[in-house]
């Protein structure tokens, strides 16, 4: 099979919920409107509870819907029973705490929300995704994230990223188209 069709869908659930968030988010933000020691928002608006949740939840629902698929077209699996669960939680949960882990910085670097930063704002998400999983599924994941793979995804993730960052955009979903 080609790495980089079973690179893009190991990564969906990851890819998933950033998305999903920015179009069912908003509400009330994670850090409650707390300013950090530096005087700045801990997070801002840009992270709230539903977002998180939503963002979260959609992960999981395509990688059961892929795990479903796999058998069938050649792909891999999630795991089975509660593994799968487990691993795809870690995926798209992953994804959202990496994405809020790169806004506590940036609010610590002095960005506002939707500002831009090179390369953090694209991979963020990856890294948070990988460290989650590697830490819930280890077995799992070093079989599937083999080297190549892993190379193919930080090649491809910029790209999906401003693809889709503009689509939501233009959708509406976003304020800016990065």
């Amino acid at each position: 099979m080609n790495a980089l069709i079973i690179a893009f869908w190991l990564m969906l659930p990851a890819y998933i919920p950033n998305n999903c968030a920015a179009l069912f988010g908003g509400g009330m933000p994670l850090d409650g409107g707390r300013i950090f020691s530096d005087g700045r928002r801990l997070l801002g608006d840009g992270k709230t509870f539903r977002g998180t949740f939503a963002g979260t939840v959609c992960g999981v629902l395509v990688g059961l819907l892929q795990n479903q698929v796999a058998p069938y077209v050649g792909l891999p699996t999630f795991g089975s029973g509660i593994e799968q669960l487990f691993i795809l939680l870690a995926l798209s949960l992953g994804a959202m705490l990496g994405d809020i882990v790169a806004a506590f910085f940036k609010r610590r670097m002095g960005l506002k929300r939707g500002a831009p930063l090179f390369i953090i704002d694209q991979l963020d998400f990856v890294i948070g995704a990988w460290l989650l999983t590697l830490i819930t599924a280890p077995d799992w994941f070093m079989q599937h994230f083999t080297t190549i793979i892993i190379l193919i995804v930080l090649l491809i993730t910029p790209i999906l990223h401003r693809v889709t960052n503009i689509i939501g955009y233009r959708m509406g979903a976003k304020r800016e188209p990065w």
